[in-house]
């Protein structure tokens, strides 16, 4: 598969383009990119996970109306 090797190749350039230190060794590397991925993962994953709870939650009901409030109409008032 060719994929590796692209991927070997794209992180090489990018290195070199960023200036990423020559004393770094490949397992270094990998490991720090394999850390990364892992927890954007993570992340993604919690946040999917929330989502999914917020869902499944039962929907928030309205307080019942209270008669405190003052009447208002569109109607004039009967005069005195």
């Amino acid at each position: 598969i060719a994929l590796p090797s692209s991927i070997a190749l794209t992180i090489g350039v990018l290195g070199s383009g960023f200036g990423i230190s020559t004393n770094a060794s490949a397992p270094e590397l990998m490991r720090g990119l394999g850390k990364g991925i892992r927890e954007f993962n993570d992340a993604k994953n919690n946040v999917r996970q929330e989502i999914e709870e917020g869902m499944r939650e039962k929907p928030v009901q309205a307080a019942p109306a209270t008669t405190d409030a003052p009447h208002t109409s569109t109607e004039e008032a009967p005069k005195a």
